[in-house]
């Protein structure tokens, strides 16, 4: 199976082309590119986890995207989706949890090629230097980054965002005050060890139902500019610019390629989360 499913995907992706090249154009031609905003957890040749793409991969991924693409900061793609134009396809780079071993090679390149990206942290496991709770279930207790290396990250450019204190699941989270420690308190904990503005936050897990309204009503509250999904889908000018949808990129290249080309199965397949914001009135405040 891992050798028939690329070889499937390579022939769909080239069988499919002209026509999603087409109607790319046709999309560029309209002002109606789609802003993508990709996402990877860790870069290592260790193959830890599922998670885990290789140095290899990622740097061979990095070198098609930026002959095929605009790479922008997620500022610049989220200011694309609310003017409601972009002619040129485009593509952030963003990257959940904080991990250590992303210092080693990913984000050194990323710096040096001066490619925007941002970086989001789960305070709570760089603050206290303990290993991810998934992964010591997993049995691989994997080094986080250190506040030397998120303190170092933003004086080198790479914008800092925040993943939840604990990366917890807010999806099922119903108490207004968890919420309040998750979201405000993983902003204030990054905003005081780095000096910056936290302006992003994205959902751990990231699927539909790991989102909920009292988690953007609140990530409004707390001083957010936006928040991330991760469960797939393509941003489109004119679409609702404080929530970024994001497509996962660990994986093979070809599998990136069909992504950011627009598979028009994915069009069909994605459903955009729909919330709705109530009114959130936490007993200890929003702090942020």
């Amino acid at each position: 199976m891992s050798f028939w499913k690329p070889l499937l995907l390579n022939c769909y992706y080239y069988g499919s082309y002209p026509q999603r090249a087409w109607r790319n154009a046709q999309l560029r031609t309209r002002g109606r590119s789609p802003v993508m905003v990709l996402f990877y957890h860790r870069i290592s040749d260790d193959r830890a986890n599922a998670w885990t793409t290789s140095n290899f991969t990622f740097e061979k991924q990095i070198r098609w995207l930026k002959g095929n693409f605009e790479l922008v900061s997620l500022s610049e793609a989220q200011h694309r989706v609310r003017v409601g134009h972009n002619d040129r396809p485009c593509v952030a780079i963003t990257f959940d949890d904080g991990y250590a071993d992303n210092c080693r090679r990913a984000l050194p390149l990323l710096i040096a090629e001066k490619i925007p990206c941002t970086y989001f942290v789960s305070s709570q496991f760089v603050i206290d230097g303990v290993p991810f709770s998934h992964d010591v279930a997993n049995k691989r207790p994997l080094a986080p980054n250190t506040p030397q290396q998120i303190q170092e990250l933003a004086l080198a450019g790479i914008d800092i965002a925040a993943h939840t204190r604990t990366h917890a699941d807010l999806g099922p989270t119903t108490d207004p005050d968890r919420l309040v420690e998750e979201l405000a308190g993983a902003r204030h904990e990054l905003q005081e060890l780095t000096g910056t503005p936290i302006r992003y936050f994205s959902f751990p897990y990231g699927q539909h139902v790991n989102l909920s309204p009292a988690a953007f009503q609140l990530a409004q509250s707390a001083g957010y500019d936006g928040v991330c999904s991760a469960y797939g889908g393509y941003n489109f000018p004119g679409d609702d610019p404080f929530h970024l949808q994001r497509i996962p990129a660990n994986g093979d290249l070809i599998r990136l390629k069909n992504w950011t080309t627009v598979d028009p199965r994915k069009l069909r397949s994605v459903r955009r989360y729909e919330y709705q914001c109530q009114p959130f009135a936490p007993s200890s405040g929003v702090s942020a």
